[in-house]
This record gives C-alpha cells, structure tokens and sequence, in this order.
C-alpha cells in the first residue's frame, strides 16, 4: 500500500466512515490514478474533468458516478488539502425514478419460489422487518428478542442501533429455523460459521424471481421497498414508519405515499366519467312534463275553449343529464297564468 492511499484510509477512519465506504472510495481513487497511470499527487482539474467524461463514456451508473465524485472530493480537499480543485468537481444529476414494488400476492409467490431452509428464511425476515441485505446479513442469534417482540438492527446504515417489530408468526418460523440449522452467532452463516456473501444472496434471489414467474426486476432491496409501501397501505403513519426504517429525513420516508396501491385507486376516473351516458329528449316529441297523461283531451276553461300549456324555455345546459331532480323540472302547475292562451276551435 502506498503512502497516499494508506493516508486516504486514515483519514476515513478518523471520520468514523464505514468499511464498505472506505473500500469504495477506495477504489474509485485507483481506478482514477490507473486511468491516466499517474499518482494522484501529479494530477489536476483536467484530468478529473476528463475521467468525468470516460465515465459517462462507458455509461456508469449516476450512483457510480458521484461516488467517484465523492472520492475524489475527500481525497483532494481533506487528504491533499487542495481545496481549491473540489468545485471543479460536479456531481451528476441523478434521475428520479420510482422504486420497484411487489404485491402482497407477489412477495408470497416470490417465498413460495424460494428454496426452503436458509434461502426463504433470509427472505422471509428481510421483508416482514424491512431490513437492508447488509443489515439481515449482519443480524445475529441474540439480536431476536422474542421477550420484547423486537428485533434489534445494530450499526445499520449510518452506523444507527435500531428497533423494528417482530411478528409472532416470524418468531415461529425463526425458531423453527434454529432448531433446523443451530446457528451459534450468525443468523444466517455460511458453512464457515461467517455470514453469507451479499453477493450469493442477490443471484439465490434472482433464481427465485425467475421461477415465480414475476416480470419485474427484483432485487433484495425490493423486499425493503414492498415492506414500507404494504406498511402505509396497512395504515401505519408516515413518521413510525421513518423511525423503523432507519430513514434521517422524513422526505426520504415520505416517498413511498407515492407508491401506495390504495390512494391511486381511489382517485377518480376522469375518462370513464367521460363514457357516462347523457339523457337525450327526441326534438320531434314535447317534453313530458308538458302534457297530462291523466286527461286524454284537450283542457277547457270555463268558456268551453281550448286551452294549450306552453311549457318554459328550458336551456339544454339547464338539463345535462337524468341526473336532475324532479323538483329542478317546471310543471303546469307551478307556471305563471302568461304560459296559458286560448285556443280557438278549428
């Protein structure tokens, strides 16, 4: 290891970075130094602009992309102390996309799919607690508190202790996996007694995506996602549901009420409010209120004439469809004595 690089380590462990995002930043600051075989030390502005552009080049990811961003920011203004270079350095706009949700219905096809034993185990308790694939991997045998019901997530994302509920029937399932496999530290451990590798529990999910039959991409994080959105539809307010998920911001938490199933479909259909019928009159008959169906002939007064009720001008907006009351409807009873003329007889 070089100097520079294990002076780039110490400097994230002084600031209590996590092992991951040591190894990630890292990494990005070789890749960074491979690509124009330089030190670091002999590189400048330009040569991060132009590893910028390679990226986009070979189309990384935006998550990738400001991670490398995020590297080279630490590397020069707190290893180098070269502030001056970090606001040279931009970070990419990220896209905004919506997360990948199951249903109820697919979650249980997906458990279903699983191979039984440890495999739907580990599936079963990232989604009934929520937990990230770091945090369900890192959990151990005394973090099940069956006395209190809770599940005690320790130095998850952020290096946060957290509690998240558990459920009576994820406690039977547990115990009935302990019994099974008899794990002594690990929940979920390898044959060497150390955790499983993240990166077998994404291809063993992969695998039981494709025998559910599901159409969507799913990933162990999908689990997390589905969790927080059937916790919103099931009730659950908006700030329980950040403490539980280990969220620092609320907004974070806030997004998944744009995922819920049950708010969009309570929404009004504008187009089939358009397909509604609209009562239409024949133009060639009168108007039914117009004339009584009680007497057959023509009305008489006093002097014997003919008298024939002309019924008010009603607009056709007046009258958009069946839905208008009767009381909104003019009868001969309620017109003025102007609507009445005579009639002389033929």
């Amino acid at each position: 290891m070089t100097p520079l690089r294990q002076r780039l380590v110490d400097d994230l462990r002084l600031r209590n970075y996590s092992p991951r995002t040591i190894q990630c930043y890292v990494a990005h600051v070789a890749r960074f130094a491979k690509h124009f075989g330089k030190s670091p030390e002999l590189l400048g502005p330009e040569e991060m602009r132009a590893f910028q552009l390679h990226l986009l080049e070979k189309k990384a990811s935006w998550s990738q992309f400001n991670q490398a961003v995020c590297a080279l920011r630490f590397l020069y203004g707190k290893t180098l102390g070269r502030t001056e270079v970090v606001p040279m350095l931009p970070f990419g706009k990220r896209p905004k996309t919506l997360a990948c949700v199951l249903s109820p219905e697919e979650v249980a096809q997906l458990l279903e799919a699983a191979r039984p034993g440890r495999e739907r185990m580990l599936f079963q308790t990232a989604y009934a607690c929520g937990l990230r694939l770091e945090e369900v991997l890192c959990l151990q045998v005394k973090d099940i508190d069956s006395a209190r019901m809770v599940v005690h997530v320790r130095q998850g994302k952020g290096n946060k202790d957290r509690l998240v509920p558990l459920s009576l029937r994820l406690l039977t399932l547990l115990r009935e996996y302990w019994r099974e496999q008899r794990p002594t530290q690990w929940l979920f451990c390898n044959k060497a007694g150390t955790p499983v590798h993240a990166g077998t529990v994404q291809r063993q999910l992969r695998r039981a995506v494709q025998k559910a039959g599901l159409g969507k991409p799913a990933t162990m994080h999908t689990l997390r996602h589905s969790y927080a959105t059937h916790m919103l539809e099931a009730g659950v307010d908006v700030m329980t549901l950040q403490r539980i998920l280990g969220h620092r911001q609320l907004s974070t938490t806030a997004r998944y009420l744009h995922l819920r199933g049950d708010q969009l479909q309570r929404l009004p259909s504008l187009l089939d409010r358009l397909a509604l019928p609209v009562a239409s009159l024949p133009v060639s008959s009168p108007p039914p209120w117009t004339t009584d169906a009680a007497s057959p002939g023509p009305e008489t007064n006093d002097t014997g004439a003919n008298v024939v009720v002309v019924s008010a001008a009603v607009p056709n907006a007046a009258v958009p469809n069946a839905a208008v009351p009767n009381a909104a409807v003019p009868n001969a009873a309620a017109m003025s004595a102007g609507d009445v003329r005579r009639e002389g007889r033929p």
